[in-house]
């Protein structure tokens, strides 16, 4: 049946910058994984480029008003696999339209009737799981138009919660008709969410800062809340660690040998400002009861002997040096899955730290010693025993130790970085439990933490906040990785749940001392130019960091005995950086 000329008459176009030639404007994608392309384009001079990563499908959309009872065309033009086209709340049937390929531009179409009650819908296009960047230009909503949106209203009841030395959380109440929020510290926006909570992160201790919100919707930007002004934690300084502005950490291969030979505690140089003993490992996997001790003679033939040992480690603590038990390690799997392994742990942990005079703890759990259980999907409050009984047992040493206690950490990408795109089994099941898990120990100890030191080895390409995947071997690698954990991350790509950043005093990088210590060896050269981005933005290489980091701790290798057999290479590259 023909429309009637006024029928006719009331429809119009009511996508707002369906072309895209005003960037995003009216536009939220999920994960930020949208952006405005000047190539390639259907229309106009822009379009949009969405990327899917992890459990994120890229889905960009828009709330538009409509009238009940109404018929409504949606189309559009779209390039990449596996992209959609849909409209949800019509109040009727929601309908979608896809295509499997489009090499290059193809018209989506679909339509839809209103319900009797249906003020508003939101049209949407996204992408598939694991596939490329999509394309999508020219999209429209023709039919006939609602009442007109009105501006929302500025939000009220904000306040802070209990900051961080680098964090602020922030509340405000819901109002009526906003689709969106925009969180404002001083007069810099910050973040735009969907619900009536965010985070603040990245701040500098012992400092006040200011935040005001904004309620949007497609009319616009509301006035400004009433602003609330919260001062971050002094965080303890460098977290008890007492180590000086840039240090080099080191793991001594004390309790085992391997080709690169054993190397007594009184023979490493003073370049080395940490020294993780590698490694106090568990009577069994699930015991907590971990074990250290000197290198049998049979198998290190020059082991010195444990008084002499004792003797070392008190000498290089007397120059300034830290000497940590390092636990886990490849062969070391640690699963406290009950309390009883946990109070366990930390008498046995505690009873290593006395016997050699320790400074504290680092935490080298790989394989299978951290994974969670199906249905833990939220970082900030763990659920899985082997995660919380970790945490408990670790602020218990702290706890004991006190304040001069160092606690690092030195976690594969798998167990952190990759949680920007997965976290445990995922939303659906299905996914390796493991990714992320690391995730909630750092963040429930960041205050604690005096050093987290990512291994940047044995890693397979990992993505980075560019979207982009990273490989081993060069700065590009080192300066995404820990551009990640200095600007923080959306985990699996949920925006309400943020990572938030970890100071920079908090952050070495992890890497191979030779090419004999592992996958992923870097060249100097290339480790001075992760340095020199990541610390004064130069030489930055494809990769553009979200900030400058002069205080960045330093560097962290596996191991000094191998920088031994390697003539000393990586920590006489250290000593002759120019940090300044």
């Amino acid at each position: 049946m023909a429309l009637t000329p006024s029928a006719q008459a009331a429809d119009t176009e009511l996508a707002r910058n369906g072309g895209f030639e005003a960037g995003l404007d009216g536009w939220t994608c999920t994960a930020g994984s949208g952006a405005a392309v000047s190539s390639p384009v259907h229309g106009g001079t822009k379009a949009l480029q969405a990327t899917p990563a992890g459990s994120d499908n890229a889905r960009c959309s828009q709330t538009v008003t409509v009238k009940p009872n109404s018929s409504y065309t949606l189309s559009g033009w779209v390039r990449g696999s596996y992209v959609y086209l849909g409209a949800t709340g019509t109040g009727t049937t929601d309908v979608s339209t896809w295509t499997g390929s489009a090499p290059d531009w193809q018209r989506l179409a679909t339509t839809f009737t209103t319900g009797a009650s249906t003020t508003s819908v939101t049209i949407y296009t996204h992408g598939w799981y694991g596939t490329p960047a999509y394309q999508a230009d020219d999209l429209s909503l023709y039919g006939p138009g609602g009442d007109p949106v009105q501006l929302p209203t500025a939000p009220t009841g904000l306040a802070a919660g209990s900051p961080t030395s680098t964090t602020v959380p922030l509340t405000w109440t819901a109002v009526s008709g906003a689709t969106s929020y925009n969180v404002y510290q001083g007069a810099t926006k910050v973040q735009t969410v969907a619900g009536t909570s965010a985070t603040a992160t990245g701040l500098t201790a012992s400092t006040p800062y200011t935040f005001q919100v904004t309620a949007v919707n497609s009319a616009g930007e509301s006035p400004k809340s009433a602003a609330v002004t919260a001062t971050t934690t002094s965080g303890g300084g460098d977290g008890g660690g007492g180590l000086p502005a840039h240090a080099l950490v080191g793991y001594l291969h004390a309790s085992f040998a391997n080709g690169s030979g054993y190397t007594r505690m009184a023979d490493v140089p003073d370049s080395w400002d940490v020294i993780n003993l590698a490694f106090g490992e568990p009577t069994s996997v699930t015991s907590g009861d971990i074990r250290f001790g000197l290198c049998p003679a049979t198998e290190c033939p020059n082991v010195e002997s444990a008084a002499e040992f004792k003797a070392a480690i008190k000498a290089k603590q007397a120059a300034g040096k830290k000497v940590l038990i390092s636990i886990g390690g490849q062969n070391g799997q640690v699963q406290l899955a009950t309390t009883a392994a946990r109070d366990t742990f930390v008498s046995s942990v505690s009873k290593i730290i006395d016997e050699y005079g320790l400074d504290g703890l680092d935490i080298d759990f790989e394989g299978h010693s951290l994974s969670l259980q199906t249905g833990d999907t939220d970082f900030r409050n763990p659920t899985t025993p082997v995660i919380v009984n970790l945490v408990q047992a670790v602020k218990t040493l702290k706890a004991k130790y006190g304040a001069k206690f160092v606690l690092t950490m030195a976690p594969e990408t798998f167990f952190v970085q990759l949680g920007y795109q997965y976290y445990g089994s995922g939303p659906w099941g299905g996914q390796d439990p493991r990714a992320g898990a690391y995730l909630p120990v750092i963040h429930a100890l960041r205050d604690d933490l005096t050093l987290l030191h990512v291994q940047d080895y044995n890693s397979g390409s990992i993505m980075g906040l560019d979207n982009q995947y990273h490989s081993m071997g060069g700065a590009d690698f080192h300066i995404a990785m820990t551009d990640m954990l200095l600007t923080g991350f959306p985990v699996a790509g949920n925006t309400d749940r943020f990572f938030p950043a970890l100071r920079a005093d908090q952050v070495a990088i992890g890497l191979p001392a030779s090419t004999q210590a592992g996958n992923g060896h870097t060249a100097p050269a290339e480790v001075a130019k992760a340095l020199d981005c990541l610390t004064r933005k130069t030489n930055c290489g494809t990769y553009q960091t979200h900030g400058t980091w002069p205080a960045l701790r330093g560097l962290m290798t596996w191991s000094i005995n191998w920088d031994r057999y390697n003539q000393w290479s990586f920590s006489k590259n250290f000593d002759a950086y120019n940090w300044s």
